[in-house]
């Protein structure tokens, strides 16, 4: 009888420890990774073609945009104002989309016009985040294995190069940081489009999406010996 009350205590205690929600994981999604210059001017024609479709759809067709770039904090561009490398590029490849869309964009600002502005932020995870093949991947290829185990060579052969070029396809090496890039056509202090954007991008690419101070970029550029 005490074995029992015992039994019964301890699962009154362990359920009433585990009340709190259970960390679950989002179903499965997929995110693009910034790799190449070309993903830049993806984007770019991406943002001018719905700063286009905005303008049309307004009457402000015919209305002049200036682009700049909008730090998120004072300073957060460099203390004199300086840019870095897709900073540089975006605003180049967004000006030559939105001329190439026909939309009248200005070289300098003036007080006519609307703004067109973008924000970079680049965001940090400590943690080590994994990555597993897409769904049915993994299934797929395992059904591959057993169909073929017993053909020739030459087709075993093939199905397993099938096979793993499949998993290589669905298997991206994540690393710690993410941005996220703004756009917005301002007008009278008032929004009138903003879309925002998120990409995976290399850890040893992060230079390229913020201003790097001084100190930090000579110790990322150091050498042991």
């Amino acid at each position: 009888m005490g074995k029992i009350f015992f039994l019964c205590l301890c699962v009154v205690l362990v359920s009433g420890c585990t009340r709190i929600p259970q960390p679950a994981g989002y179903a499965f999604s997929e995110q693009q990774k910034m790799q190449a210059v070309h993903h830049w001017d993806v984007l770019a024609n991406d943002v001018a073609n719905q700063i286009n479709s905005e303008l049309v759809s307004r009457g402000l067709l015919d209305t002049p945009v200036y682009v700049r770039h909008r730090c998120g904090q004072p300073g957060a561009c460099g203390a004199m104002g300086g840019t870095f490398s897709f900073d540089e590029g975006f605003n180049d490849l967004l000006i030559t989309q939105l001329v190439n869309f026909g939309v009248p964009t200005k070289a300098k600002k003036d007080a006519k016009g609307l703004i067109v502005d973008y924000k970079v932020q680049v965001v940090y995870h400590q943690a080590n985040r994994y990555q597993w093949p897409k769904p049915g991947v993994l299934t797929a290829l395992t059904t591959g294995i057993m169909v073929f185990r017993n053909a020739p060579f030459e087709i075993a052969a093939i199905a397993g190069a099938a096979a793993a070029d499949s998993l290589l396809s669905t298997s991206v090496v994540n690393g710690h940081y993410e941005v996220i890039i703004t756009t917005s056509i301002v007008h009278d202090n008032l929004y009138l489009m903003r879309k925002s954007d998120i990409y995976y991008i290399n850890d040893a690419d992060v230079r390229q999406y913020q201003q790097v101070a001084p100190a930090d970029e000579l110790e990322l550029t150091s050498t042991r010996f």
